[in-house]
Parts: C-alpha cells; sequence; structure tokens
C-alpha cells in the first residue's frame, strides 16, 4: 500500500489545482485521473467549443460583409477538417501544458487509471491500493442519454463526440434546448448545416425568465434556425439517408443527432458505498458549506456535488478548499453568486436572481430593461439584438441579479458581478464613470431607470 497526504481523483478544474497548491506546501500527493488532464472544460467543453463558435461567428461575420461594405466575391467555404484540428490544437495545448507542469512537480504522483474506494482512506487504482488521510473527489460529469423509442437504433452526437465531426451534417437535430444544445444549434447554422432544435419544456433555456427566452429564440429563428418546443413525444428511425426523428408535431428528416438533454455526475462507479459517501437521488455528492461530505476527510468538488456545473464554480470550489484548509480561512459555498453565460451569439450574461426567483422570493423589488438597439457601441458595429435587465432590492438599494443578451453581454455582466460581490448598492454605482463609446456605459443609465413592480 502507497501512502500519500492527499489523494485526488480527477483531473478537472478544482482537483489538479488543489493537488499543487498542496504539493506546494510539502505534501505528498496524487492525483488520479481515469482519462485526461483537463477535465470537461479542456477536453470536451469550454476550450474547444468556444474555439468552434469563434470559427462559426468568423464564417458569419464573412457572409455578412456586404452590410459594412466589405464585399467577398463567392461562396464562403466552410473546411470543417481545419475547423477541428484548430480546436484540437486548442485542446491539446491546454492539456500538454498541464501535463508539463505537473511532471516538474516534485511531490506530485500522477496516475492515469480508474480509482475506486476500498474504504474511507483507501482507494484502489490499476491493481494497486493507495491510502491517505485526506480525498478529494473532482470526477465531473457526463452527458445523459435519455430512454427514448428508437435511440438505441441510431448512431447520435454528445457534446462530447461532435467536436470531432470533420464533416459538415446536411441537417442536424438537436435534442434538448438548454445551453449546450443552443451553442452548438447556431454554430453548426452558421457553418452551412440546417438545425431543428426539439425542446421537451414550453421554452428555450428553461431557467431564464420568459422574456429572455423569447428573444433567445428571436436571435436563434432569424438566423434560419428551426425551433420547436413543448415537444411531448420524440422517436428516432434509420431512414435511407440519415435519420427520421418524429415527434407529436413535427417530421425531421436528419442526417446527424446530438442528444443535448442533460448531464449526470460521474459518481456511479467509484465504490462510493464502501467509503460510506452519501449522494442524492441523481446522484451528486452531498456535501456542506465547506464542501465536505458526511465522511470526514472527503470532499468533493465542481461538477459532481451538484453546486454548479461550470469551470469557473469548479475553480471556486478549489479556491474555497484551499482557502480554509491551507490558508486558515473561512469560505463558505453559500457565499458564492451564482454566475453564467450562454455563448450563443449574441451572448447572455447572467448574474444572481431571475425575475422570477425576486418575485417569488418576497421582497419588494424594481426593475428597469434597455433594447441593445438603444446601446451606441450596439449600433456602431451593427448588432443590436437582445437587451439588459437588471432587478434590485427597492429597500436595500442591493442588486439582486441582472440579464444582459446582447453584443459583449458576457464580458458587461461583469462589472454587475462585481458589484454584486462586492455589496455596492445600485445608487453607488451609478455614479461610476464609464467608458464611451462601450457596451458598460448604459450600466449607470440602465440603473437609473429602476422603477418598482
Amino acid at each position: 500500500m502507497k501512502s500519500f497526504d492527499a489523494i485526488v481523483i480527477g483531473g478537472g478544474q478544482a482537483g489538479p489545482f488543489l493537488a499543487a497548491r498542496m504539493v506546494e506546501k510539502g505534501m505528498k500527493v496524487a492525483l488520479i485521473e481515469r482519462k485526461f488532464l483537463g477535465g470537461t472544460c479542456v477536453n470536451a467543453g469550454c476550450m474547444p467549443t468556444k474555439t468552434l463558435v469563434a470559427s462559426a461567428r468568423a464564417a458569419h461575420v464573412a457572409r455578412s460583409g456586404a452590410v459594412y461594405g466589405v464585399n467577398i466575391p463567392g461562396e464562403i467555404a466552410i473546411d470543417m477538417k481545419v475547423v477541428r484540428a484548430r480546436a484540437e490544437a486548442v485542446t491539446m495545448n491546454a492539456r500538454n501544458g498541464l501535463i508539463g507542469w505537473f511532471a516538474g512537480m516534485d511531490g506530485m504522483t500522477v496516475i492515469y487509471g480508474h480509482a475506486r474506494f476500498e474504504d474511507p482512506k483507501t482507494v484502489s487504482v490499476n491493481g494497486e491500493t493507495l491510502t491517505a488521510p485526506r480525498i478529494f473527489l473532482n470526477v465531473g460529469a457526463r452527458p445523459v442519454i435519455p430512454d427514448l423509442p428508437g435511440i438505441n437504433d441510431i448512431d447520435y452526437l454528445t457534446s462530447t463526440s461532435i467536436i470531432h465531426l470533420d464533416t459538415l451534417p446536411r441537417h442536424l437535430a438537436v435534442i434538448g434546448g438548454s445551453y449546450i444544445g443552443l451553442e452548438f444549434a447556431q454554430m453548426y447554422r452558421r457553418f452551412g448545416a440546417e438545425v431543428s432544435v426539439i425542446e421537451h419544456g414550453p421554452k428555450l433555456a428553461s431557467r431564464e425568465d420568459e422574456d429572455i427566452s423569447d428573444a433567445i429564440a428571436d436571435v436563434l429563428r432569424s438566423e434560419g434556425i428551426d425551433i420547436h418546443t413543448g415537444v411531448s413525444d420524440i422517436a428516432f428511425a434509420r431512414s435511407s439517408d440519415g435519420i427520421t426523428v418524429a415527434t407529436d408535431s413535427a417530421r425531421i428528416d436528419a442526417s446527424h443527432v446530438l442528444i443535448a438533454t442533460g448531464r449526470k455526475p460521474n459518481t456511479d462507479d467509484l465504490g462510493l458505498d464502501a467509503a460510506g459517501i452519501i449522494t442524492d437521488k441523481h446522484g451528486y455528492i452531498t456535501v456542506d458549506d465547506k464542501l465536505a461530505t458526511n465522511v470526514e476527510g472527503i470532499w468533493a468538488l465542481g461538477d459532481c456535488n451538484g453546486h454548479g456545473a461550470f469551470t469557473h464554480t469548479s475553480y471556486n470550489d478549489f479556491e474555497i478548499a484551499a482557502a480554509n484548509l491551507l490558508d486558515g480561512d473561512d469560505r463558505n459555498l453559500s457565499s458564492r453568486i451564482p454566475a453564467y453565460a450562454l455563448y450563443i451569439d449574441p451572448p447572455l450574461g447572467r448574474v444572481g436572481m431571475t425575475e422570477k426567483q425576486a418575485r417569488a422570493s418576497g421582497r419588494k423589488i424594481m426593475i428597469s430593461t434597455r433594447p441593445m438597439s438603444r446601446v451606441g457601441r450596439a449600433n456602431e458595429r451593427g448588432e443590436t439584438k437582445g437587451f439588459m435587465k437588471v432587478i434590485a432590492d427597492a429597500e436595500t438599494k442591493k442588486i439582486l441579479g441582472a440579464a444582459i443578451l446582447g453584443i459583449e453581454g458576457d464580458e458587461v455582466i461583469h462589472g454587475i458581478i462585481d458589484a454584486m460581490n462586492a455589496g455596492t448598492t445600485y445608487p453607488a454605482l451609478q455614479w461610476s464613470v464609464p467608458i464611451h463609446p462601450t457596451v458598460s456605459e448604459l450600466i449607470p443609465t440602465l440603473l437609473g431607470d429602476l422603477k418598482p413592480v
């Protein structure tokens, strides 16, 4: 049996950085990864997909050049092999960077294999047994494949496999109208495929307010994406030239099907029962406000604990654990203000409560909205789709949440994220002097238009 000061299972966005901090403190650490360092973000998420989004936007801008007085003769052609190779290069650069970083650390042992608990202090991997007083789980999540009629009879894609396509689908049917599905839908439409989005719920991006969801649908429809919501029945069958997707309201002749109906944690094959670790009904590991599980000496970080399915929340889990365990700090998961983005174009930046959540909280609230068509920078760039929205507490004057669907919305939202984390009241933020011409310069104006509801 090999002994370590700590064992980290999973090489995503929390575990490796925590392992590196512990090594800096002179600890002996084993990092176990079953496949690739970097987790979902590096290998099948943020980095490759946003690289693909950039290629798709380049195609869209090229096609729109005449509007700006830039005439490009001939048809805009997409070389999917180059598109794929560029995304893979970004992934490999990041992955190899991690490999090189860890290889140079004394005290770090990287083991590739499938780890399972033998007891609360012991794990087995590749026929070896390892033990440590501290064990950290950062095992991530994977796509959920729903049990739909005919699904096992077709060759479907997931968010992991679609990034390896080097040919252009004739018609891509996206099953699921949430964040992952919508990004791929617009991306492949801009590459030149016909695209249909099929969503069981009544609206796209179901966690958003209805006005945001409607605006997202308008953006996608304006680019020729076919959207079906409120679909109760879906079935698949092979056809002579692809896949038939039959719903209760439509019949779609697709060449490819992307299943984008959510993700589930990679916790079902870790031997958690042997360690006595509790999970919820969805398989997420139950943690307290310090990210500790019910078993002393074991913590769960990142997607597998169900407290955020994003790279930035996973990295923040590392920050919380490192601050509390290594720096003598007292940081809590509950103090994190939720924030995220949807990377369609224009993007959606989100922070804090939705209007629906704010109304349900019983607070006296104020709301302000402003269309992007009234933003000078958006008009100068010719990108006026979407709108800004902010919600505030009428009594405390604190900002409760905001949504910016529009040009650079994923960047502009950070002004409000920072203000909320600092506890700044909206009247104080109104007196900032932003740079002109920017999209962010409209934040004080947006706040100045807050009205009670």
